[in-house]
Protein backbone atom coordinates (compact mmCIF):
# COMPACT_ATOMS: atom_id res chain seq x y z
CA UNK A 1 0.00 0.00 0.00
CA UNK A 2 1.12 3.51 -0.97
CA UNK A 3 2.06 5.92 1.91
CA UNK A 4 0.78 9.20 1.53
CA UNK A 5 1.24 11.53 4.48
CA UNK A 6 -0.37 14.80 4.76
CA UNK A 7 1.57 17.63 6.77
CA UNK A 8 -0.92 17.13 9.62
CA UNK A 9 0.07 13.65 9.69
CA UNK A 10 3.49 13.63 8.87
CA UNK A 11 3.67 16.39 11.81
CA UNK A 12 1.78 13.98 14.44
CA UNK A 13 3.52 10.87 13.31
CA UNK A 14 6.93 13.30 14.34
CA UNK A 15 5.65 14.37 17.38
CA UNK A 16 4.85 11.05 18.50
CA UNK A 17 8.27 10.04 17.70
CA UNK A 18 9.95 12.68 19.66
CA UNK A 19 7.88 11.27 22.96
CA UNK A 20 9.03 7.78 22.60
CA UNK A 21 5.93 6.45 20.87
CA UNK A 22 6.82 3.05 18.97
CA UNK A 23 3.24 1.19 18.45
CA UNK A 24 -0.07 2.70 16.81
CA UNK A 25 -3.15 1.02 17.98
CA UNK A 26 -5.65 1.73 15.33
CA UNK A 27 -8.69 0.50 16.93
CA UNK A 28 -12.46 0.31 16.89
CA UNK A 29 -15.17 -1.37 18.53
CA UNK A 30 -17.05 -4.13 18.32
CA UNK A 31 -21.14 -4.35 19.00
CA UNK A 32 -20.31 -3.88 22.91
CA UNK A 33 -18.39 -0.99 22.51
CA UNK A 34 -15.09 -2.57 23.59
CA UNK A 35 -11.83 -2.01 22.24
CA UNK A 36 -10.29 -3.70 19.31
CA UNK A 37 -7.13 -2.85 17.58
CA UNK A 38 -3.97 -4.03 16.00
CA UNK A 39 -0.94 -2.89 16.78
CA UNK A 40 1.50 -0.77 14.49
CA UNK A 41 5.16 0.07 14.66
CA UNK A 42 5.36 3.97 13.90
CA UNK A 43 7.24 3.30 10.68
CA UNK A 44 4.48 1.78 9.48
CA UNK A 45 2.57 5.08 10.38
CA UNK A 46 1.65 5.99 6.69
CA UNK A 47 0.33 2.44 5.67
CA UNK A 48 -1.93 2.25 8.63
CA UNK A 49 -3.46 5.61 8.05
CA UNK A 50 -4.34 4.73 4.69
CA UNK A 51 -6.45 1.69 6.15
CA UNK A 52 -3.85 -0.86 5.51
CA UNK A 53 -4.95 -2.64 8.90
CA UNK A 54 -7.36 -5.47 8.44
CA UNK A 55 -9.78 -7.05 10.11
CA UNK A 56 -12.38 -10.10 9.57
CA UNK A 57 -15.95 -9.03 10.91
CA UNK A 58 -16.90 -12.34 11.37
CA UNK A 59 -14.51 -13.03 14.22
CA UNK A 60 -16.08 -10.37 16.57
CA UNK A 61 -19.03 -10.05 18.23
CA UNK A 62 -21.79 -8.00 16.31
CA UNK A 63 -20.04 -7.21 12.90
CA UNK A 64 -22.47 -8.19 10.37
CA UNK A 65 -20.00 -10.30 8.14
CA UNK A 66 -19.74 -13.83 7.22
CA UNK A 67 -16.21 -15.47 6.93
CA UNK A 68 -16.16 -15.63 3.54
CA UNK A 69 -16.74 -11.54 3.15
CA UNK A 70 -13.67 -9.65 2.47
CA UNK A 71 -12.28 -7.78 5.28
CA UNK A 72 -13.03 -4.28 6.62
CA UNK A 73 -10.26 -1.86 7.05
CA UNK A 74 -9.69 0.62 10.24
CA UNK A 75 -8.48 4.09 9.39
CA UNK A 76 -7.84 5.90 12.42
CA UNK A 77 -8.98 9.58 13.16
CA UNK A 78 -5.70 11.97 13.70
CA UNK A 79 -7.69 13.84 16.03
CA UNK A 80 -8.60 11.07 18.09
CA UNK A 81 -4.98 10.34 19.25
CA UNK A 82 -4.01 9.52 22.63
CA UNK A 83 -0.72 8.30 24.26
CA UNK A 84 -1.57 5.82 27.11
CA UNK A 85 -0.96 7.42 30.11
CA UNK A 86 0.27 3.85 31.79
CA UNK A 87 1.92 3.08 28.70
CA UNK A 88 3.70 6.12 26.99
CA UNK A 89 5.14 3.53 24.07
CA UNK A 90 1.56 3.34 22.62
CA UNK A 91 -1.00 5.72 20.75
CA UNK A 92 -4.57 4.77 20.57
CA UNK A 93 -6.52 6.08 17.65
CA UNK A 94 -10.02 6.19 17.47
CA UNK A 95 -10.78 4.64 13.74
CA UNK A 96 -13.89 3.75 11.51
CA UNK A 97 -14.30 1.24 9.38
CA UNK A 98 -14.06 0.83 5.30
CA UNK A 99 -15.57 -2.23 3.30
CA UNK A 100 -14.03 -2.15 -0.58
CA UNK A 101 -12.72 1.79 -0.26
CA UNK A 102 -15.81 3.01 1.16
CA UNK A 103 -17.61 3.56 4.57
CA UNK A 104 -18.86 0.46 6.42
CA UNK A 105 -22.37 0.77 6.87
CA UNK A 106 -21.85 -1.27 10.04
CA UNK A 107 -19.44 0.73 11.77
CA UNK A 108 -20.58 1.75 15.32
CA UNK A 109 -18.30 5.42 15.06
CA UNK A 110 -19.60 5.47 11.00
CA UNK A 111 -23.30 5.53 12.67
CA UNK A 112 -22.51 8.27 14.86
CA UNK A 113 -21.31 10.41 12.28
CA UNK A 114 -24.24 9.78 9.99
CA UNK A 115 -26.39 11.04 12.87
CA UNK A 116 -24.47 13.94 13.36
CA UNK A 117 -24.27 15.09 9.76
CA UNK A 118 -27.97 14.82 9.71
CA UNK A 119 -27.69 17.49 12.65
CA UNK A 120 -24.92 19.63 10.95
CA UNK A 121 -27.04 19.84 8.38
CA UNK A 122 -30.21 21.57 10.44
CA UNK A 123 -27.35 23.72 11.90
CA UNK A 124 -26.44 21.80 15.05
CA UNK A 125 -23.60 20.95 16.71
CA UNK A 126 -24.44 17.94 19.39
CA UNK A 127 -22.73 18.57 22.34
CA UNK A 128 -22.26 15.66 25.18
CA UNK A 129 -21.28 14.71 28.57
CA UNK A 130 -21.18 11.35 30.02
CA UNK A 131 -20.96 10.53 33.95
CA UNK A 132 -18.64 7.52 34.27
CA UNK A 133 -19.78 5.29 37.11
CA UNK A 134 -17.93 1.99 38.16
CA UNK A 135 -16.93 -0.59 40.27
CA UNK A 136 -13.33 -1.38 42.00
CA UNK A 137 -13.20 -4.71 43.48
CA UNK A 138 -11.22 -7.82 44.45
CA UNK A 139 -11.26 -11.09 45.18
CA UNK A 140 -11.62 -11.52 48.86
CA UNK A 141 -9.66 -14.80 50.41
CA UNK A 142 -12.65 -16.80 50.00
CA UNK A 143 -13.11 -15.77 46.37
CA UNK A 144 -16.05 -13.98 46.70
CA UNK A 145 -15.49 -10.73 44.95
CA UNK A 146 -15.04 -7.80 48.02
CA UNK A 147 -14.77 -3.90 47.68
CA UNK A 148 -10.84 -2.94 47.79
CA UNK A 149 -11.26 -1.01 51.16
CA UNK A 150 -12.24 -3.34 54.49
CA UNK A 151 -14.09 -0.28 55.54
CA UNK A 152 -16.31 -0.20 52.60
CA UNK A 153 -18.87 -1.94 54.05
CA UNK A 154 -21.64 1.45 54.99
CA UNK A 155 -25.26 0.82 54.00
CA UNK A 156 -25.41 4.14 52.87
CA UNK A 157 -21.65 4.56 51.39
CA UNK A 158 -22.61 7.82 49.07
CA UNK A 159 -20.02 10.41 49.07
CA UNK A 160 -18.32 8.35 51.76
CA UNK A 161 -15.50 10.25 52.19
CA UNK A 162 -13.45 7.25 54.16
CA UNK A 163 -14.01 5.45 51.50
CA UNK A 164 -12.95 8.22 49.13
CA UNK A 165 -9.46 7.90 51.04
CA UNK A 166 -9.30 4.80 51.33
CA UNK A 167 -9.24 4.29 47.69
CA UNK A 168 -7.14 7.47 47.39
CA UNK A 169 -4.13 6.26 45.02
CA UNK A 170 -5.60 4.21 41.97
CA UNK A 171 -9.00 6.76 41.99
CA UNK A 172 -6.78 9.82 42.06
CA UNK A 173 -4.19 7.88 38.98
CA UNK A 174 -7.23 7.41 37.10
CA UNK A 175 -8.37 11.40 37.68
CA UNK A 176 -4.87 12.45 37.17
CA UNK A 177 -4.56 10.34 33.94
CA UNK A 178 -7.81 11.84 32.29
CA UNK A 179 -6.49 15.37 33.04
CA UNK A 180 -3.09 14.52 31.67
CA UNK A 181 -4.79 13.92 28.71
CA UNK A 182 -7.06 17.10 28.97
CA UNK A 183 -10.51 15.92 29.95
CA UNK A 184 -10.81 18.60 32.88
CA UNK A 185 -12.75 16.44 35.51
CA UNK A 186 -14.31 18.31 38.08
CA UNK A 187 -15.22 16.32 40.64
CA UNK A 188 -15.16 12.59 41.57
CA UNK A 189 -16.58 10.77 44.13
CA UNK A 190 -17.72 7.55 46.19
CA UNK A 191 -21.12 6.43 44.94
CA UNK A 192 -23.66 4.74 46.56
CA UNK A 193 -22.56 1.34 46.26
CA UNK A 194 -19.78 -0.08 48.50
CA UNK A 195 -16.84 -0.22 46.19
CA UNK A 196 -18.42 2.40 43.49
CA UNK A 197 -17.18 5.16 42.01
CA UNK A 198 -17.99 8.21 39.99
CA UNK A 199 -15.76 10.99 37.49
CA UNK A 200 -17.64 13.66 36.40
CA UNK A 201 -15.57 15.57 33.33
CA UNK A 202 -15.99 18.37 30.62
CA UNK A 203 -18.30 17.82 27.78
CA UNK A 204 -17.44 17.88 24.26
CA UNK A 205 -18.88 16.94 20.70
CA UNK A 206 -20.71 13.90 21.00
CA UNK A 207 -17.88 12.36 18.49
CA UNK A 208 -15.25 13.07 20.68
CA UNK A 209 -16.83 12.23 23.94
CA UNK A 210 -17.65 8.88 22.84
CA UNK A 211 -14.37 8.10 21.80
CA UNK A 212 -13.46 9.41 25.11
CA UNK A 213 -15.96 7.16 27.11
CA UNK A 214 -14.22 3.86 24.99
CA UNK A 215 -10.82 4.84 26.03
CA UNK A 216 -11.97 5.63 29.59
CA UNK A 217 -13.14 1.87 30.22
CA UNK A 218 -9.81 0.15 28.84
CA UNK A 219 -7.75 2.88 30.90
CA UNK A 220 -9.83 2.15 34.10
CA UNK A 221 -9.43 -1.61 33.96
CA UNK A 222 -5.84 -1.30 32.95
CA UNK A 223 -4.74 1.18 35.81
CA UNK A 224 -6.77 -0.69 38.67
CA UNK A 225 -5.16 -4.26 37.29
CA UNK A 226 -1.77 -2.50 37.72
CA UNK A 227 -2.98 -2.14 41.19
CA UNK A 228 -4.02 -6.03 41.78
CA UNK A 229 -7.70 -5.06 41.91
CA UNK A 230 -10.40 -4.95 39.00
CA UNK A 231 -12.57 -2.59 37.23
CA UNK A 232 -16.30 -3.63 36.41
CA UNK A 233 -18.56 -1.77 33.68
CA UNK A 234 -21.19 -4.40 34.38
CA UNK A 235 -24.62 -2.44 34.74
CA UNK A 236 -25.56 -4.02 38.40
CA UNK A 237 -23.04 -6.51 40.13
CA UNK A 238 -24.97 -6.55 43.35
CA UNK A 239 -28.77 -6.97 43.97
CA UNK A 240 -28.68 -5.09 46.99
CA UNK A 241 -26.70 -2.07 45.73
CA UNK A 242 -27.26 0.58 43.01
CA UNK A 243 -25.97 0.11 39.72
CA UNK A 244 -23.58 1.96 37.57
CA UNK A 245 -25.09 4.75 34.99
CA UNK A 246 -23.63 6.78 32.49
CA UNK A 247 -26.00 9.50 32.44
CA UNK A 248 -25.96 11.27 29.03
CA UNK A 249 -26.02 15.09 29.18
CA UNK A 250 -27.29 16.55 25.82
CA UNK A 251 -27.42 19.99 24.26
CA UNK A 252 -27.48 21.30 20.99
CA UNK A 253 -25.11 24.25 19.76
CA UNK A 254 -25.27 26.44 16.59
CA UNK A 255 -22.86 25.13 14.82
CA UNK A 256 -21.80 28.64 13.65
CA UNK A 257 -21.70 30.59 16.94
CA UNK A 258 -21.61 27.70 19.26
CA UNK A 259 -24.85 29.40 21.63
CA UNK A 260 -26.51 26.78 23.66
CA UNK A 261 -29.54 26.33 21.70
CA UNK A 262 -31.53 24.39 25.04
CA UNK A 263 -31.06 27.44 27.02
CA UNK A 264 -33.86 29.95 28.14
CA UNK A 265 -33.57 31.50 31.48
CA UNK A 266 -37.22 32.93 30.63
CA UNK A 267 -38.55 29.92 30.39
CA UNK A 268 -42.33 29.80 31.88
CA UNK A 269 -42.01 26.14 32.90
CA UNK A 270 -39.36 27.04 35.30
CA UNK A 271 -36.79 24.68 33.73
CA UNK A 272 -34.80 27.17 32.11
CA UNK A 273 -34.99 24.90 28.86
CA UNK A 274 -35.99 26.33 25.08
CA UNK A 275 -38.63 25.19 23.01
CA UNK A 276 -36.04 23.49 21.16
CA UNK A 277 -35.25 21.50 24.19
CA UNK A 278 -38.83 20.50 24.96
CA UNK A 279 -39.06 19.09 21.52
CA UNK A 280 -35.63 17.30 21.59
CA UNK A 281 -37.19 15.68 24.55
CA UNK A 282 -40.47 14.40 23.33
CA UNK A 283 -38.86 12.68 20.37
CA UNK A 284 -36.66 11.08 23.09
CA UNK A 285 -39.97 10.41 24.96
CA UNK A 286 -41.68 8.67 22.06
CA UNK A 287 -38.86 6.43 21.37
CA UNK A 288 -37.75 5.64 24.88
CA UNK A 289 -38.46 1.85 24.53
CA UNK A 290 -36.20 1.33 21.09
CA UNK A 291 -33.49 3.55 22.69
CA UNK A 292 -33.38 1.68 25.61
CA UNK A 293 -32.39 -1.26 23.91
CA UNK A 294 -29.55 0.36 22.96
CA UNK A 295 -28.29 2.68 26.29
CA UNK A 296 -29.43 -0.25 28.83
CA UNK A 297 -27.86 -3.45 26.19
CA UNK A 298 -27.68 -5.92 28.45
CA UNK A 299 -29.46 -8.51 30.78
CA UNK A 300 -28.32 -7.46 33.44
CA UNK A 301 -29.14 -3.52 32.76
CA UNK A 302 -32.74 -4.03 33.41
CA UNK A 303 -31.89 -5.30 37.42
CA UNK A 304 -30.51 -1.48 37.23
CA UNK A 305 -33.96 -0.09 35.73
CA UNK A 306 -36.15 -1.08 39.26
CA UNK A 307 -36.95 1.70 41.81
CA UNK A 308 -35.65 -0.21 44.61
CA UNK A 309 -33.54 -2.72 45.18
CA UNK A 310 -30.84 -0.78 47.16
CA UNK A 311 -29.75 -1.18 50.91
CA UNK A 312 -29.88 2.48 50.99
CA UNK A 313 -33.29 2.57 49.76
CA UNK A 314 -34.07 3.85 46.38
CA UNK A 315 -32.27 3.32 43.12
CA UNK A 316 -32.06 6.06 41.72
CA UNK A 317 -32.70 4.69 38.52
CA UNK A 318 -35.78 5.37 36.16
CA UNK A 319 -38.82 3.22 35.66
CA UNK A 320 -40.92 5.39 33.28
CA UNK A 321 -40.93 7.23 30.24
CA UNK A 322 -41.03 10.86 31.46
CA UNK A 323 -39.24 13.66 31.96
CA UNK A 324 -38.92 16.64 34.70
CA UNK A 325 -36.75 18.96 36.23
CA UNK A 326 -34.24 18.52 38.53
CA UNK A 327 -36.46 15.27 39.98
CA UNK A 328 -34.19 11.82 39.40
CA UNK A 329 -37.11 9.50 39.14
CA UNK A 330 -37.82 10.61 35.32
CA UNK A 331 -35.72 9.20 32.67
CA UNK A 332 -34.95 12.70 31.38
CA UNK A 333 -33.86 15.43 33.88
CA UNK A 334 -33.19 19.13 33.43
CA UNK A 335 -30.70 20.27 36.10
CA UNK A 336 -31.28 23.18 38.00
CA UNK A 337 -28.62 24.96 35.93
CA UNK A 338 -30.85 24.61 32.54
CA UNK A 339 -29.85 24.47 29.21
CA UNK A 340 -29.03 20.34 29.00
CA UNK A 341 -30.69 16.83 29.13
CA UNK A 342 -29.84 14.32 31.23
CA UNK A 343 -31.11 10.73 30.12
CA UNK A 344 -30.66 8.51 33.24
CA UNK A 345 -31.85 5.20 31.45
CA UNK A 346 -28.28 4.51 30.37
CA UNK A 347 -25.97 2.58 32.09
CA UNK A 348 -21.94 1.96 31.83
CA UNK A 349 -22.07 -0.88 29.66
CA UNK A 350 -23.72 1.31 26.54
CA UNK A 351 -21.64 1.46 23.27
CA UNK A 352 -21.58 5.09 23.23
CA UNK A 353 -21.79 5.76 19.16
CA UNK A 354 -24.67 4.01 18.86
CA UNK A 355 -26.41 4.98 22.20
CA UNK A 356 -25.61 8.62 20.93
CA UNK A 357 -27.11 7.96 17.49
CA UNK A 358 -30.06 7.09 18.72
CA UNK A 359 -30.85 9.44 21.30
CA UNK A 360 -29.45 12.47 18.84
CA UNK A 361 -31.73 11.25 15.70
CA UNK A 362 -35.03 10.92 18.21
CA UNK A 363 -34.56 14.03 18.64
CA UNK A 364 -33.93 15.54 15.62
CA UNK A 365 -37.25 13.58 15.12
CA UNK A 366 -38.88 15.63 17.64
CA UNK A 367 -37.46 19.45 16.66
CA UNK A 368 -38.56 18.73 12.62
CA UNK A 369 -42.21 17.86 13.97
CA UNK A 370 -42.31 20.40 16.65
CA UNK A 371 -43.33 18.27 19.03
CA UNK A 372 -44.30 19.64 22.82
CA UNK A 373 -43.52 16.49 25.79
CA UNK A 374 -46.50 18.24 27.91
CA UNK A 375 -45.22 19.96 31.31
CA UNK A 376 -42.44 18.48 33.53
CA UNK A 377 -42.86 15.84 36.78
CA UNK A 378 -41.45 17.71 39.68
CA UNK A 379 -42.88 14.92 42.33
CA UNK A 380 -41.37 11.60 42.96
CA UNK A 381 -42.61 9.23 40.40
CA UNK A 382 -41.88 6.46 42.50
CA UNK A 383 -44.60 6.94 44.28
CA UNK A 384 -47.64 6.69 42.12
CA UNK A 385 -49.71 3.71 41.97
CA UNK A 386 -50.56 1.82 38.61
CA UNK A 387 -53.60 3.12 38.74
CA UNK A 388 -52.38 6.55 38.69
CA UNK A 389 -49.47 5.92 36.25
CA UNK A 390 -52.32 4.47 33.61
CA UNK A 391 -54.37 7.30 34.05
CA UNK A 392 -51.44 9.85 33.29
CA UNK A 393 -50.55 7.90 30.35
CA UNK A 394 -46.90 6.95 31.41
CA UNK A 395 -45.47 3.82 29.88
CA UNK A 396 -42.96 2.28 31.71
CA UNK A 397 -39.39 1.82 30.09
CA UNK A 398 -38.87 -1.63 28.79
CA UNK A 399 -38.94 -4.29 31.96
CA UNK A 400 -36.42 -6.75 30.54
CA UNK A 401 -34.13 -6.86 27.70
CA UNK A 402 -36.71 -8.65 25.48
CA UNK A 403 -39.16 -6.20 25.75
CA UNK A 404 -36.49 -3.75 24.80
CA UNK A 405 -35.29 -5.75 21.76
CA UNK A 406 -38.81 -5.85 20.56
CA UNK A 407 -39.33 -2.72 20.94
CA UNK A 408 -35.87 -1.37 18.53
CA UNK A 409 -37.08 -3.89 15.98
CA UNK A 410 -40.67 -2.63 16.07
CA UNK A 411 -39.64 1.26 15.74
CA UNK A 412 -38.85 2.48 12.60
CA UNK A 413 -36.35 4.44 14.19
CA UNK A 414 -33.96 2.08 14.57
CA UNK A 415 -33.52 0.18 11.00
CA UNK A 416 -33.38 4.20 9.94
CA UNK A 417 -30.19 4.89 12.70
CA UNK A 418 -28.19 1.79 12.56
CA UNK A 419 -29.09 0.99 8.51
CA UNK A 420 -30.44 -2.51 7.57
CA UNK A 421 -26.49 -4.81 8.17
CA UNK A 422 -26.87 -3.46 12.06
CA UNK A 423 -30.27 -3.07 12.64
CA UNK A 424 -30.38 -7.10 11.68
CA UNK A 425 -27.29 -8.01 13.79
CA UNK A 426 -28.27 -5.74 16.73
CA UNK A 427 -31.70 -8.02 17.07
CA UNK A 428 -30.32 -11.27 16.31
CA UNK A 429 -27.84 -10.69 18.57
CA UNK A 430 -29.07 -9.66 21.58
CA UNK A 431 -31.77 -12.05 21.15
CA UNK A 432 -29.76 -14.46 21.53
CA UNK A 433 -28.32 -13.39 24.35
CA UNK A 434 -31.74 -13.19 26.05
CA UNK A 435 -32.47 -16.55 25.02
CA UNK A 436 -29.36 -17.94 26.61
CA UNK A 437 -30.18 -16.00 29.66
CA UNK A 438 -33.59 -17.81 30.04
CA UNK A 439 -32.24 -21.22 29.24
CA UNK A 440 -29.09 -20.51 31.88
CA UNK A 441 -29.99 -22.72 35.26
CA UNK A 442 -29.37 -19.63 38.06
CA UNK A 443 -27.88 -20.45 41.34
CA UNK A 444 -31.40 -18.90 42.21
CA UNK A 445 -33.19 -21.29 41.09
CA UNK A 446 -31.18 -24.19 42.45
CA UNK A 447 -31.62 -22.81 46.30
CA UNK A 448 -35.11 -22.46 45.62
CA UNK A 449 -35.83 -25.62 43.94
CA UNK A 450 -33.79 -28.21 44.02
CA UNK A 451 -34.42 -29.60 47.15
CA UNK A 452 -37.80 -27.97 47.42
CA UNK A 453 -40.34 -30.40 45.57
Amino acid sequence: MTETLTSESQALKESLQDQGVKYALASFVDIHGMCKAKSVPLNHWGQMMSGSELFTGAALDGVPQDVSDEEVSARPDLNSATILPWNSELVWLASDLYLKGEPFEACSRGILKRVLAEAAAMGFTFNLGIETEFFLLKEGEDGKVVPVSDRDTLAKPCYDLQGLLDNYTWVTEIVEAMNSLGWDVYSFDHEDGNGQFETDFAYCDALKMADRFTFFRLMVKEIARKHGFFATFMPKPFANRTGSGAHYNMSLADIQTGENLFYEPDDTRGCKLSKLGYQFIAGILKHAPAICAVIAPTVNSYKRLVARGSMSGFTWAPIYVCYGNNNRTNMLRIPLAGGRVECRAADIATNPYLGAAMLLAAGLEGIREGVDPGEPHVENMYNYSLEQLEEMGIRFLPRNLGEAIAAFASDPLSKKVMGPLMYKSYIEFKSQEWKEYHTHVSDWEIQRYLKFF
